[in-house]
């Protein structure tokens, strides 16, 4: 997978719409639609309020950074709030947690913070958080694949097969076979999408209806958990990947730190749900194709249009992808992302600190970023070897 990933020089410099963008700009598919598809059926969210604030987000990104840098659903949070839906959690929850992110981030970003904490984070972690990322995305897809092995199966070999071809994007071909098997197993939504006309939908001030006690739960049990994960996916990862892959578009953990902020104190506005950017999402977009932000500025335009217009049948098409498709996309990405790490320490402590770390962060990536930095002081008094 990481052969697939030239050495980027003459990327980003501006962006490109063409046919591998376009393929490229679907590579996130296995993390989006998931926590997308859970906020609005579990949740009970406005579908437009979640699509307006993904889709503005990205073209913003795409247009700014000029790479595939992504926007995604902040993971911990998602989770959280998808099992105590039942209990706690409301839409007004949803948009406490993204406006208190926000409002932390854009601090960080502006103090210099993030900066200063992202370098107290030594390589070896910050490797082990990459290996980690890439192998847990891996085992999730395997999961998600399991649903339909054979459809699972197919998928992944017309993928592979095609993943070095410049005329025919595999992400277009695996997209095609992945709504063909939808309409064929699932008629009745196919039915319904064709049913439901387009109707022009406008945004609304979401935090009119919040409450205090809304903002301490969003706060208390949802904001401050996702921070550790935040630092060290969606900020120190990122930097990490996008500085490796593209050398001349470098980028600071406090521009990123602030990036964060913005798009959440936007999204909490408008009605969506805790964003963060991501070094798999970056890997996802790159392995289908991607090589500028014209993929992201394609996919923001995409999730716009269905905002304004298909907010009422979104659960619906989304549907129509399989599980078994959105996990080989999945599984593609984390192959992308562990493989194209190749910086490995040749020093036996620094080793164990890359693996231990991984092995966490395939569990969580929030406590592998504390064991992390456990270790990493473990190795530095002797304790881990030479």
């Amino acid at each position: 997978m990481s052969e697939a990933v030239p050495p980027l020089a003459e990327s980003g410099l501006k962006n490109r719409f063409d046919r591998m963008e376009w393929a490229g700009a679907f590579g996130d598919l296995g993390t989006l639609i998931p926590f997308v598809v859970a906020y609005i059926s579990v949740l009970k969210m406005p579908p437009f309020g979640v699509l307006f604030a993904f889709g503005a987000a990205m073209l913003v990104c795409g247009l700014f950074y000029k790479t595939p840098f992504p926007v995604q659903p902040m993971k911990a949070i998602g989770a959280a709030a998808a099992m105590q839906a039942a209990v706690s959690v409301t839409p007004d929850t949803i948009y406490s947690a993204a406006l208190v992110t926000g409002a932390i981030w854009l601090a960080l970003g502006l103090t210099g913070w993030a900066t200063r904490l992202a370098r107290l984070v030594p390589p070896t972690v910050v490797a082990g958080i990459v290996f980690g990322l890439g192998f847990g995305f891996m085992l999730h897809g395997l999961q998600m694949m399991q649903v339909d092995w054979p459809v699972a199966l197919i998928g992944v070999a017309g993928t592979l097969l095609l993943m070095r071809s410049r005329s025919i994007p595999a992400m277009f071909v695996l997209l095609a076979f992945g709504l063909a098997v939808g309409a064929w197993q699932r008629p009745d939504l196919l039915h319904g999408i064709t049913q439901h006309g387009a109707q022009l939908q406008l945004p609304s001030f979401a935090l009119a209806r919040v409450s205090w006690h809304q903002l301490m739960l969003g706060t208390l049990f949802l904001a401050v958990p996702q921070i550790p994960l935040t630092l060290g996916n969606a900020v120190i990862a990122t930097k990490e990947e996008n500085n490796r892959l593209f050398p001349h578009r470098q980028l600071s953990e406090g521009r990123i730190a602030l990036s964060t902020g913005i798009m959440n104190l936007f999204s909490a506005t408008v009605g969506g749900v805790p964003m963060c950017h991501g070094a798999g999402g970056m890997a996802g977009h790159i392995a289908f194709g991607a090589r500028t932000g014209g993929a992201i500025v394609i996919l923001g335009g995409l999730l716009l249009v269905l905002a304004f217009f298909f907010s009422g049948s979104v659960e619906m098409l989304f549907g129509l992808l399989p599980v078994a498709v959105l996990g080989v996309i999945l599984f593609l990405t984390g192959a992308q992302l562990a493989l194209g790490k190749s910086e490995f320490p040749a020093l036996r402590g620094e080793r164990l600190v890359v693996l231990l770390t991984a092995a966490v962060c395939v569990w969580n990536v929030g406590a592998g970023f504390v064991a992390g930095m456990m270790l990493h002081h473990m190795h530095r008094r002797g304790w881990l070897g030479a």
